[in-house]
């Protein structure tokens, strides 16, 4: 999903409407009783916020990496480029030695490490270690050639060990997600082939009387789209002390904050990560002297200290409200936090990272 500071970000880039214009904005979110499979609460999500109104479409991750790379000069991108270990050159001057998995090499003056929630960067500036949230998460892609029908809204559903959604993208695409905590014993789930997956999905879905329509999207899912992956996150409280950047070296996106999917910001907020990076280098590199590349990373690195924390805690702890299976919980979060928990999708989005 991309939220409104996703599309701040994405318009401080200039690709904002091309983004649009491929996706559907999302009208509201329905939140689905675990008891009865009945919508509980329904909110619109193009109410509007502290900074303007709100905005969500569900982009596309090929679309979007397309429309960014237009933007780029042919060549620009090295592709199965991945880093296995970063070394000092030793000449004083800071460079970085990028050993890469095919064992290439690449010298850099300067490292943003992009490279994902295995970050061998953000392992190289010592940040900390990931933690396990004991849930895990797995999502498939629907699509209907002659349209799915569906109205553009966001379908929510909490409780009994799991949460679940279903999000058009446009007029043909369906996403789906599912997160849950693996059985002590680990034999609820051992098979996580895409096809067990599905009838996985399916069973849980049954169990709390989901829509049909909902089913079926899971139904007709390829096999090829159905993934499956641990959710972890790193600790907030550590970000808050990190060496976030050291001298030439510094992390953005995954690499820098991973964090659970209950508010839907990963993308998001790493969007707003290179638009305030883009925007501390450009202020270093054009502008008048005084400013140093070392010193524009570590003004980076200040500014999205606090944002990342706020994310990731904000994420964890939405997460296990909805996903409780716990009677008390499950009771008062269907006929009392609903709604608040619906409105906690708009807080974080309710950010402005600025322009260039």
């Amino acid at each position: 999903m991309a939220w409104t500071n996703a599309f701040r970000a994405l318009d401080a880039l200039g690709v904002g409407d091309t983004v649009r214009s491929k996706h559907a904005q999302i009208q509201g979110v329905r939140v689905m009783s675990s008891s009865t499979g009945e919508v509980a609460r329904e909110m619109d999500l193009r109410v509007q916020g502290k900074l303007g109104p709100h905005e969500a479409r569900c982009v596309q991750r090929n679309v979007l990496l397309e429309t960014l790379e237009a933007e780029l000069p042919t060549g620009t991108i090295r592709y199965s480029s991945k880093i296995v270990w970063v070394d000092d050159d030793g000449d004083g001057d800071g460079t970085k030695i990028l050993h890469l998995a095919d064992g290439s090499i690449l010298r850099a003056k300067v490292l943003i490490g992009c490279d994902g929630i295995n970050s061998v960067v953000a392992r190289w500036l010592g940040l900390a270690k990931l933690s396990d949230s004991g849930r895990t998460a797995t999502r498939g892609h629907a699509r209907y050639p002659d349209g799915h029908g569906l109205e553009h809204k966001m379908m929510q559903f909490s409780g009994q060990g799991f949460r679940a959604g279903m999000v058009p993208c446009n007029d043909t695409d369906v996403y789906w997600f599912l997160t849950w905590s693996p059985s002590p014993t680990g034999k609820e789930d051992d098979d996580r082939s895409p096809a067990a997956m599905k009838q996985f999905v399916l069973t849980k879905l049954r169990s709390i009387n989901a829509p049909a329509k909902v089913l079926e999207a899971v139904e007709r899912s390829e096999m090829n789209d159905v993934l499956v992956a641990p959710l972890r996150y790193r600790p907030p409280l550590s970000l808050l002390s990190a060496s976030i950047s050291k001298a030439n070296v510094c992390v953005a996106g995954d690499a820098l904050h991973p964090t659970t999917p209950d508010l839907a910001q990963g993308a998001c907020v790493a969007l707003e990560d290179a638009v305030v990076l883009a925007r501390c280098l450009g202020d270093a590199i054009v502008g008048d002297g005084t400013e140093t590349v070392e010193a524009a990373l570590r003004r980076y690195a200040g500014i999205r200290r606090w944002r990342s924390a706020q994310v990731i805690a904000a994420s964890y702890v939405v997460g296990l409200v909805q996903q409780s299976d716990r009677a008390v919980v499950s009771f008062v979060r269907d006929r009392m936090l609903s709604g608040l928990l619906a409105k906690g999708l708009l807080m974080m989005p309710d950010y402005d990272c600025g322009t260039l």
